[in-house]
């Protein structure tokens, strides 16, 4: 089955040109040409991912990213025309799963897309990791602290999984952010930071006194085996 996604964007001459690109790599492309409309297509149609402008009228993207958040871990990919970090790092504070700055080209927005729908699809079912009484379950992308079910984004859950495959050890941002499958050199330590601060707030940590996720200073991040 082709996957579905839904462009949320104001632009009707992007709607046109991603539509036929994407079509002719196997997509179904919906639109929606402002944050309600988007919202209401996702409220009583399935879709895979949602490909969401931040600059739109009225209801902006970044409220539609929120809104879309509080009921669905969907993959969302933001597309901004601002050159600064800003809504870049509240995209993804927001829940975002990636980013593209426009102007972009739509082959490497297919490649974005397929990488987000890619993590969002169980490909090693069976296997899992624990450390302490986290259990991460990679095939399910699924998330067990002392048995309780906890709810992550895309990114989240692969930041997590980074971390659980090496407990005890000092990861880089870098090298976070590169086994996570996000490579964009122009991603900040900055965007780890936020979405560890986000973990340890789902997983129960001390925002000033971590014991589960520590802080190495200067370097990087390290999953610990007590807590």
């Amino acid at each position: 089955m082709p996957s579905r996604v839904l462009l949320v964007d104001d632009d009707a001459r992007l709607h046109e040109l991603l539509k036929s690109y994407l079509e002719d790599n196997g997509f179904v492309v919906a639109s929606a040409r402002d944050g309600r409309e988007g919202l209401e297509r996702l409220a009583r149609e399935p879709f895979d991912a949602v490909l969401l402008d931040v600059m739109m009228p009225g209801m902006d993207g970044l409220e539609v990213c929120r809104r879309i958040r509080d009921k669905s871990q969907i993959p969302i990919v933001m597309l901004t025309a601002k050159g600064d970090e800003t809504d870049r790092v509240v995209g993804l504070e927001l829940g975002a799963d990636d980013y593209l700055a426009k102007p972009f080209g739509p082959r490497e927005l297919l490649a974005r897309l397929r990488a987000v729908l890619r993590r969002a699809t169980p490909n090693e079912a069976g296997r899992s990791l624990r450390v302490a009484d986290l259990e991460v379950e990679i095939g399910a992308r699924r998330v067990l602290l002392a048995g309780r079910e906890i709810e992550l984004t895309g990114i989240e859950f692969d930041l997590l999984v980074a971390l659980a495959e090496r407990p005890n050890r000092v990861v880089s941002r870098e090298v976070l952010l590169e086994l996570a499958g996000r490579t964009d050199t122009h991603v900040s330590d900055r965007t780890v930071d936020v979405h560890i601060s986000h973990l340890r707030q789902k997983l129960g940590d001390e925002a000033r006194t971590p014991k589960r996720i520590k802080t190495v200073r200067g370097v990087g991040y390290v999953l610990t085996s007590g807590t």
